[in-house]
């Protein structure tokens, strides 16, 4: 394999897009994310990766609940709303209708559906950090929607 051709085949591997969110003494905040996986089924657990400088890290790494919501193929606006960022202490909720579950999670009304977690590992191999969390509840807001599938141009950049 030619080494120029090493980041276009590291960027077919296909990827959902998420919105991970929390809610930490009132103060909401989430994320764009691409890279999460289930990784094991006793217990349930899920991985996803963040740079540690991303909106309630902090939060989820001292043990708050959170959510990963799944963004359904219908749902890009806010898959823009995440991207764009927002300033920091502004919730990037006050223009998306959310509900908040039984467990403290932060769910997105039109996402396909969502899961809480609970923070349980972390590991730093690279410029992102690989967290590994419990799965603890779930919400199904669309079971009939196709989950949002993303392939990138180069496994260098997003």
């Amino acid at each position: 394999m030619n080494n120029t051709d090493i980041p276009v085949a590291v960027g077919h591997i296909p990827s959902g897009l998420f919105i991970v969110a929390v809610d930490h003494n009132g103060q909401k905040d989430g994320y764009l994310a691409s890279w999460v996986q289930q990784v094991s089924f006793k217990p349930l657990l899920v991985s996803f990766t963040i740079k540690s400088d991303r909106p309630g890290y902090e939060a989820i790494k001292s043990g708050s609940v959170f959510t990963i919501n799944i963004v359904g193929e219908h749902e890009s606006q806010y898959l823009r709303h995440f991207w764009s960022g927002y300033a920091p202490g502004q919730s990037p909720f006050n223009q998306i209708e959310h509900t908040t579950t039984s467990n403290g999670g932060l769910v997105i009304n039109g996402a396909k559906s969502a899961i809480d977690c609970k923070f349980v590992s972390i590991s730093k191999p690279g410029d992102h950090e690989v967290v590994v969390a419990e799965v603890i509840g779930s919400t199904i807001n669309n079971q009939e929607a196709k989950p949002k599938v993303h392939i990138r141009k180069s496994g260098l950049d997003y």
